[in-house]
C-alpha cells in the first residue's frame, strides 16, 4: 500500500457517503427501552454539519482542542467529526475514569469545550470537568442540565460547502490509558488515521458491506483506527452497545461481521460458557463427530458471534489457549499488536496465524530490534510527537526516526512478531537475577480459573505470583470444603510452571486474592491491563506474612 490520498481522509469520506450512499443506514444506537435509533449516511451528515457550526460560531483559533468524555454511542463519533469540520482537534477521555485525571487531561490538553455522554462513574467524571469550561451533552448523559445536543442541532443551521483539513494536520490527541505514570498525549494527523485504516482495509479484505459494533472505548487507538476510521473509510455500518447487561442482545442485533476485543473479555465471555457448560462436557461433545459442528454453531449463535468473519484482540497479551479455543468454535480470532504512539502495526495476514505471534507488520511499517531486543517502529502512522512534552518525544524516538516501543520481542525470519514482555517491568532478585515478569503471568492466566495475574519478588530470593482467580473459583475458595480442590489445582499449575522456568524464575508460591481488580480501584487502565505500580503498592503489607506461611498456596485474608 502507497501512501494514503486525499480521498481516504474521512472528512472526504463522508462528503462521499453523504451524496452516495444518503439514505443507507450508518449509525445504529440503542435507546431507552429496548429499540434503537438510526442514522443514514445524509441524516448523519446533516447533524455533523450542524454541530460543526455552532463549534465554529464560537470563533476558537483553528486547531483549537475540543474533548468528548462518554462511553460509546453514535453521538460519539458525530462529534469526532463535527469537531475536525469545524477546524479543531479530537481529545477523546476514557468514560472509566476519575474527577482528576479527567481535569488533568482537560487542562494539560487546553480543551476550550467538552461533549459530555454517559460514563462509568457518574458524578466523579463529571466532576473533573473545569468551571466555566463550554460543554455539549450528548441524550446519554445522566445529567441533562445545560446545552444539549439536540438543542444545537435543531437551532443551528448546517455547514455548508466541503471544509477539509490536510493530512500533516493534527486531528486528535490520544492520552495514553498509563499503566503506570502520568498519561501522555499522543498526536495524531489525519493522514496517520486515514493510513492505518487502509492498510486493515486491504490486509484483510475488507468491504462496504461490513457490520461493526463498537463498545471497547473510542479513546484507545484499537476502536477509534481499527473500527471509527475503517469504517467511514468504507461506508460501512456501526451498531453500539447499551452496557454490559445488554451487551449479547446487541451482539444478537448487531450481527457483526468484524468483532475486536480484549484478552480480559475473551476471558470472561469463556467463563461464561463453561458456567453453562462444564469444560470437560464441552471436550467431549466436541469430540463426537455428529455433535461437533452443531455445538460450535449453537454456541457461537447464543454469543451473538455466529456472523462474525474476521475477529481480533488487542491491547494485551492473549493466552494462545484461549485464541485455539475459539478458533476450534470455529470464531476466525487472531491477535494483534499496536500502541497509542504507533497505531495499528501487525496483524496476522488471513492465512498465516500462529498462535503466541501477533502477525507480521502491515505494509509500510518497519521494525527492528534494539539494546535488550527491544522493539523499535519506523511507519507512515508513528505519532508526530507527545503533545506539549518536547522532551518526552525526543526520548521516544531513535536518531534514525524509529519509535522505543518499550516492550521485549523476537522477530521471525517471515517477519512474524512474538512480544516477550516489557523491558522495564523486569525486575532483579535478591540473587541478583533478572525475571521478565509477563512470559509467567501469561502463562497463569492461560488457565480459565485464573482471570489476572501479577508476578512480584524485587529483592526477594524467589517471584511469586498473585493471581485474581475466577468468580467461580473465588466463591469455591471462599468455602472451607471447597478451598482445598482450588489449591489443588494451583499448587498443580504452579508446578507445571515452574517445571519450564529458569531456576532462577521458579514461583515460590501463589497468593490468591479477592480482588477486585477494576477500572474503577486503578487496578486496571481503561483496557483492562493491571497496572502493577499499583497492585504492589496494594499487596506491600501483605508480603512478610504470605512467605512466613511456607505454602505454596497462600490466600489474602478476608475483612
Amino acid at each position: 500500500m502507497g501512501y494514503v490520498t486525499e480521498d481516504q481522509l474521512a472528512l472526504q469520506c463522508l462528503y462521499r457517503w453523504e451524496k452516495s450512499r444518503r439514505d443507507q443506514v450508518f449509525l445504529t444506537q440503542p435507546v431507552a427501552g429496548g429499540s434503537v435509533r438510526e442514522w443514514t449516511w445524509g441524516q448523519a451528515a446533516d447533524e455533523v454539519r450542524r454541530v460543526a457550526a455552532y463549534l465554529k460560531a464560537q470563533e476558537w483559533e483553528p486547531g483549537t482542542r475540543v474533548a468528548i468524555l462518554s462511553r460509546n454511542c453514535a453521538w460519539w463519533m458525530l462529534a469526532d467529526l463535527a469537531i475536525w469540520m469545524a477546524g479543531y482537534v479530537t481529545v477523546p477521555v476514557y468514560p472509566s475514569l476519575k474527577a482528576q485525571s479527567v481535569r488533568n487531561i482537560l487542562e494539560h490538553s487546553g480543551a476550550k469545550a467538552c461533549f459530555l455522554g454517559a460514563t462509568d462513574l457518574l458524578e466523579t467524571s463529571m466532576a473533573g470537568i473545569p468551571p466555566g469550561e463550554a460543554a455539549v451533552r450528548f441524550p446519554t448523559a445522566a445529567v441533562q442540565d445545560g446545552l444539549r445536543w439536540d438543542a444545537v442541532v435543531a437551532a443551528t443551521p448546517p455547514l455548508s460547502g466541503t471544509p477539509v483539513r490536510e493530512m500533516d494536520e493534527l486531528a486528535t490527541i490520544i492520552y495514553t490509558s498509563g499503566t503506570t505514570g502520568v498519561p501522555k498525549g499522543v498526536m495524531h494527523s489525519f493522514s496517520n488515521l486515514a493510513y492505518n485504516a487502509g492498510a486493515l482495509v486491504k490486509l484483510i479484505g475488507l468491504t462496504e458491506k461490513e457490520r461493526f459494533i463498537s463498545y471497547l472505548p473510542l479513546a484507545h487507538i484499537v476502536e477509534r483506527a481499527g473500527l471509527e476510521c475503517t469504517a467511514v473509510l468504507l461506508g460501512c455500518r456501526v451498531f453500539f452497545a447499551e452496557g454490559v447487561e445488554t451487551f449479547i442482545a446487541d451482539l444478537k442485533r448487531a450481527r457483526p461481521t468484524i468483532f475486536l476485543s480484549v484478552p480480559r473479555l475473551l476471558l470472561k465471555i469463556q467463563q461464561g460458557v463453561f458456567a453453562k457448560i462444564p469444560r470437560e462436557r464441552l471436550e467431549t461433545l466436541l469430540r463426537i463427530p455428529i455433535l461437533n459442528r452443531p455445538v460450535k454453531a449453537r454456541i457461537l449463535r447464543q454469543l451473538g458471534l455466529s456472523t462474525v468473519q474476521h475477529a481480533a484482540s488487542g491491547a494485551a497479551y492473549l493466552p494462545p489457549e484461549i485464541l485455539l479455543w475459539y478458533r476450534k468454535l470455529g470464531l476466525n480470532l487472531s491477535e494483534g499488536y499496536g500502541m497509542t504512539e504507533t497505531l495499528i502495526t501487525h496483524l496476522p495476514a488471513p492465512g498465516s496465524l500462529r498462535p503466541g505471534y501477533v502477525g507480521a507488520a502491515l505494509p509500510g511499517v518497519e521494525t527492528k530490534l534494539g539494546e535488550h531486543d527491544e522493539l523499535l517502529i519506523r511507519s507512515p502512522m508513528n505519532m508526530m510527537g507527545y503533545y506539549r512534552a518536547p522532551e518526552a518525544t525526543l526520548a521516544m524516538f531513535t536518531e534514525d526516526g524509529y519509535i522505543r516501543t518499550g516492550d521485549v520481542a523476537r522477530i521471525e525470519a517471515d517477519g512474524q512478531l512474538k512480544i516477550i514482555g516489557r523491558v522495564k517491568e523486569q525486575f532483579k532478585t535478591s540473587k541478583g537475577k533478572y525475571v521478565s515478569p509477563a512470559p509467567i503471568e501469561n502463562q497463569f492466566m492461560a488457565h480459565p480459573m485464573v482471570e489476572a495475574c501479577c508476578l512480584m519478588g524485587l529483592g526477594m530470593p524467589h517471584p511469586f505470583a498473585v493471581v485474581l482467580l475466577s468468580e467461580e473459583s473465588r466463591q469455591r475458595g471462599a468455602d472451607p470444603v471447597e478451598r482445598a480442590a482450588v489449591e489443588a489445582a494451583l499448587m498443580d499449575l504452579l508446578n507445571e510452571i515452574n517445571r519450564e522456568l529458569d531456576p532462577h524464575e521458579r514461583v515460590s508460591f501463589v497468593a490468591a486474592v479477592y480482588g477486585p481488580w477494576t477500572i474503577g480501584n486503578d487496578a486496571m487502565t481503561p483496557t483492562l491491563k493491571i497496572k502493577r505500580g499499583v497492585l504492589e503498592k496494594r499487596y506491600h503489607a501483605h508480603i512478610d506474612e504470605w512467605s512466613r506461611q511456607h505454602r505454596p498456596v497462600v490466600w489474602e485474608a478476608r475483612n
